[in-house]
């Protein structure tokens, strides 16, 4: 995955990595978006939360987290920081762990991507994760809809417009 490349900038108003997620114009849906300062400024992750639902909550979150992102720091059976969010945005406040990974080969175009799905204590979500080529870690994680490899085809960096600070 070539073009998912570091980005640099003189003065970085958002990420200063691309951000792959699916296309706000490709999704029927409402989208939000959020960044994850560190305490200098810097940009530690992005994440996206596609909601289906009429307000009601997302269906989907989908991560960027760069190397050294506090939020790739799990504890045993800790779920990820997108997990987290979904189910904060739900409103449920059940306790859901890790139960199991397993690695899937994926191709996405002429690249093999190595997928985690992860097994989650509450069944209707579904998350998976896969390391780019730049050390930058996606996860994604839905809410009552199974993730199939279609979605990865979705998957595009999205404009660094789009993380301007106005």
């Amino acid at each position: 995955m070539s073009f998912l490349r570091r980005r640099s900038a003189p003065t970085p108003a958002g990420p200063d990595f691309d951000v792959l997620a699916m296309d706000p114009g490709d999704w029927p849906g409402n989208l939000g978006a959020g960044l994850l300062p560190a305490p200098d400024g810097s940009c530690q992750g992005v994440f996206l939360r596609y909601d289906l639902f009429g307000g009601r909550g997302p269906a989907m979150v989908i991560g960027n987290l760069p190397e050294g992102s506090p939020a790739r720091e799990l504890g045993e059976k800790q779920v990820p920081f997108e997990v987290a969010q979904l189910l904060l945005a739900l409103e449920n406040e059940e306790e859901v762990e890790v139960l199991e990974t397993e690695d899937v080969p994926v191709m996405q175009g002429d690249n093999l991507l190595i997928v985690r799905r992860l097994k989650l204590s509450e069944s209707r979500i579904s998350c998976v994760q896969f390391d780019r080529s730049d050390n930058v870690l996606v996860t994604i994680a839905a809410w009552d809809r199974p993730i199939t490899d279609d979605l990865y085809a979705l998957l595009k960096p999205l404009p660094a417009e789009m993380f301007q600070q106005g």
